[in-house]
């Protein structure tokens, strides 16, 4: 599986450019998984659930399945967070992961930034940011630029990086 990050400051609009670059590559054939890194406590089971009991119980993990979708709830307890590496080897084969999040991590990228967040740019300290997509010119970048709200070009790109090719 090829693996290529969407990577950017909280605010920056990775989730919405993902919902947006989503369909473009399925268009174009590719099968598409992706991985959500979230920095705070977060649950998506619910109190009151059998799911939710079974976890509270003690269970390290509960499958929730259905004809529609399963999922797999693991308790880290005491375990230390997955590497990306260990969480991608959990995936099923498809022909490209975007990964959004995981900043830190040595995959290769697209920067997501946006000059009214008043951040710093992640690409002069990271060597695998390949892209930015901005809203707007960026003087200072030493790697492509590419328009934020323009899709089919972003796409191309990620493409090109991974080697990946139409299947339509």
């Amino acid at each position: 599986m090829k693996v290529f990050g969407i990577a950017g400051w909280s605010g920056s609009g990775k989730t919405t450019l993902l919902a947006r670059l989503i369909p473009d590559l399925v268009g174009r054939g590719l099968t598409i998984s992706t991985i959500k890194h979230a920095h705070h406590r977060f649950d998506i089971d619910k109190p009151g659930k059998d799911s939710h009991v079974h976890r509270e119980a003690g269970a390290t993990e509960v499958l929730i399945s259905s004809v529609n979708r399963w999922a797999l709830l693991h308790e880290n307890r005491c375990e230390p967070e997955l590497d990306l590496n260990k969480i991608l080897a959990k995936l099923s084969p498809v022909d490209l992961v975007l990964v959004e999040g995981f900043k830190h991590q040595p995959h290769d990228k697209l920067e997501v930034y946006r000059t009214t967040n008043g951040k710093p740019l992640l690409q002069p300290e990271d060597s695998h940011v390949r892209a930015i997509a901005s809203d707007g010119p960026i003087p200072e970048a030493t790697v492509p630029v590419l328009d934020l709200n323009n899709i089919p070009p972003i796409g191309d790109f990620i493409m090109m990086c991974t080697g990946l090719r139409a299947s339509l």
